[in-house]
C-alpha cells in the first residue's frame, strides 16, 4: 500500500478508522488519476473531512457523516471556494464551542460561527506545527 507511506503526521496521531481512510482514498486515487500524487493528496483529505474534523494536532470522528464546509460539499481542483482546514464549518455554533474550549481558544464565548471556525483553525495550525516540531 503506497498510502501507508505517504501519512501525513496529523493522519497518524489520529484513529485508526482516520488513517484507513486516508490510505484506502490515497491508493485508490493514486490509480485513478495516473500517480498524480498531489491530486490523490488533495482527494484523500476531502474523504477525510466527511468521517473527520482537525482538532488540534490530529483528526477526530465526526457525529455525522458530510462535508465539513463548501468546498468540501463542492469539491473541483479548480475551485475559488475557500477550505476551513479541516474544520467542521458546518457543525453547529455549540459543537463549534466545545472544540474552541477544548483547544483553550481565547474570546470564544463572544464569536460569531465564522469567527470560531477562524480561531479553531488558527489553533489547529498552532497545534500541529508544535507537535511537527517535536516529533
Amino acid at each position: 500500500m503506497p498510502g501507508k507511506d505517504e501519512v501525513p503526521s496529523t493522519v497518524e496521531r489520529s484513529d485508526d478508522k482516520a488513517e484507513r481512510t486516508w490510505v484506502k482514498t490515497y491508493d485508490s486515487a493514486m490509480d485513478s488519476y495516473d500517480d498524480d500524487g498531489a491530486r490523490a493528496r488533495r482527494t484523500a483529505f476531502a474523504a477525510l473531512k466527511h468521517t473527520h474534523e482537525k482538532v488540534g494536532d490530529h483528526w477526530e470522528s465526526k457525529d455525522s457523516y458530510g462535508p465539513s464546509d463548501e468546498q468540501a460539499a463542492h469539491g473541483g481542483v479548480d475551485s475559488d471556494r475557500p477550505t476551513a482546514g479541516g474544520v467542521d464549518a458546518n457543525a453547529s455554533k455549540k459543537h463549534l464551542l466545545e472544540i474552541a474550549q477544548k483547544l483553550d481558544v481565547r474570546g470564544r464565548s463572544t464569536m460569531t460561527k465564522d469567527e470560531l471556525v477562524d480561531a479553531i483553525g488558527k489553533a489547529n495550525d498552532r497545534q500541529t506545527a508544535k507537535a511537527r516540531k517535536n516529533s
